[in-house]
């Protein structure tokens, strides 16, 4: 049995609290709203993120970050993308020992076009942990709440520490590997987030399976060419932090990325889509982080390029499908022999 914070009272960071407190962790969910953490405490529900779903009881949740990282062994980063810094920030000033330091945050940052395991490198001594884990895969909250079957990874530059978090998680509702590919782990996370706001553009536009499909396959090819380039293996793409990441998060109403995507298919802004849905959307910054790298890399990524300009340049969504279905022709394997021969 460990100490464990958990930072981030949303839905992901509630659902993996749920998955350690039936490891018989102690477990103690950081949020920096009062009520929500009194909710917790008093209800052992989180009605906003996960509505249906009954919390152990052995979750308490923390307004005080000092206190909740207080004598734990491990700490989960759960918040988004653009607060990992100021967390981080926050968090080298309270903690005054070392712990086993995992994030499951899937994002990029627009800014400085780094990974989060690259941010908290930067904002955090090495003085309190070894190496950071990532933790990835296809795993929606709402059913790793409820304890459904689900498969992630996690990795790190050591295996001994992803081993760690892999003995703090797994059971026999959340079985856990481990992938020696951090980079491209971060990355499959990360980028399988703009193709599902493609997916969701496309059924928002009234398109089928097909247009689906097809933007779904193309799009793997362009995150392992991204990947690949940045040194990734190929073979991870493959993998639960790819392909099996980037299949849920494009085919289900739990993706805040795909329902996002569908109504900008519908024709509505993004404005107001974002303010719809009252949660981050990872995926619209991740995009104009991916398509700066693609520039940086001297690598093609026509699908990103193209929801950019929905995103960004007020281009509409069907000129840019048409866009991409016009391009010159190609040969279906030239992506693959080049994935491979880097």
């Amino acid at each position: 049995m460990a100490n464990v914070a958990v930072l981030g009272a949303g839905s992901w960071g509630t659902a993996l609290s749920i998955v350690l407190a039936d490891n018989h962790h102690d477990v103690r969910l950081w949020t920096h709203r009062e009520e929500q953490a009194n909710e917790i405490n008093e209800s052992h529900i989180n009605k906003k993120y996960l509505k249906e779903v009954s919390l152990p009881e052995s979750i308490v949740a923390y307004t005080d970050l000092k206190q909740a990282v207080q004598d734990v062994t491990a700490i989960v980063l759960v918040v988004p993308t653009k607060a990992i810094r100021d967390v981080c920030r926050q968090l080298q000033k309270v903690l005054d020992h070392k712990v086993t330091l995992i994030h499951a945050t899937k994002g990029i940052d627009p800014d400085s076009l780094k990974r989060v395991s690259e941010m908290i490198t930067e904002e955090m001594p090495s003085d309190f942990y070894d190496d950071v884990v990532v933790l990835s895969g296809p795993s929606h909250a709402e059913e790793v709440g409820l304890r459904q079957p689900t498969t992630v990874t996690v990795s790190s530059e050591t295996m001994k520490t992803a081993e760690l978090a892999q003995d703090l998680f797994i059971n026999e509702h959340f079985r856990v590997y481990t992938n020696p590919d951090i980079v491209g782990v971060e990355l499959g996370g990360a980028l399988k987030n703009i193709i599902a706001l493609g997916a969701g553009i496309s059924d928002g536009l009234g398109y089928g399976d097909n247009a689906k499909a097809a933007l779904i396959t193309r799009g793997l090819a362009e995150i392992a060419r991204l990947g690949t380039s940045m040194g990734s293996s190929p073979l991870t793409f493959a993998g639960l932090t790819g392909v099996g990441d980037l299949i849920v998060t494009c085919t289900s109403q739990h993706s805040r990325n795909y329902r996002a995507g569908y109504m900008l298919g519908q024709g509505q802004d993004l404005e107001d889509v974002l303010e719809h849905m009252g949660m981050v959307v990872e995926g619209v910054r991740t995009t104009n982080a991916a398509y700066k790298l693609s520039k940086e890399q001297g690598v093609e990524m026509p699908i990103t390029a193209g929801i950019e300009q929905i995103l960004f340049q007020g281009a509409e969504a069907k000129d840019v499908v048409d866009q991409l279905m016009t391009r010159g022709r190609r040969h279906e394997m030239e992506d693959l022999t080049n994935v491979l021969s880097d």
